[in-house]
């Protein structure tokens, strides 16, 4: 029996049990790499939220986002300032602000739309000084 058999968590917080239940068969004990998290999504159909949630109610920590942000040792962050940002990327994001940040999810869409990798609109991102919030997982 694991130490998460119970749906219950600490205060009545229930964990999702399927979303649990593929974290164990995967192996998945103390960290939870981004991309995973998005393989465990796309495979059980649930939003990055509730991935998200459950991996911190089980106290897994999520590590190597895709956009570079967190989890890589030992800086934490691997974004690297772009030197100079096209305008069509610049146009991107500045379009895609809320509240003056930009939403992983439309870093995401941004570099599928564009070509661009996930790294390099991070990059854009904090040369032009914008923070990258909220995350789709619930990190930040």
């Amino acid at each position: 029996m694991d130490r998460y058999s119970s749906k219950h968590i600490g205060s009545g917080t229930v964990v999702d049990e399927a979303i649990r239940r593929t974290f164990l068969n995967r192996g998945i004990k103390d960290s939870l790499p981004c991309a995973i998290a998005f393989e465990i999504c796309k495979q059980l159909k649930v939003f990055p939220l509730q991935v998200g949630k459950t991996a911190d109610l089980m106290d897994i920590r999520l590590v190597k986002c895709q956009l570079g942000l967190f989890g890589y040792a030992p800086k934490k962050s691997i974004v690297k300032p772009l030197a100079a940002i096209k305008p069509d990327l610049k146009a991107a994001i500045m379009a895609g602000l809320r509240d003056n940040r930009l939403p992983c999810e439309e870093a995401w869409r941004i570099s599928n739309l564009l070509g661009y990798h996930k790294l390099q609109v991070a990059g854009a991102c904090d040369s032009l000084g914008i923070k990258i919030a909220p995350c789709q997982l619930g990190a930040f």
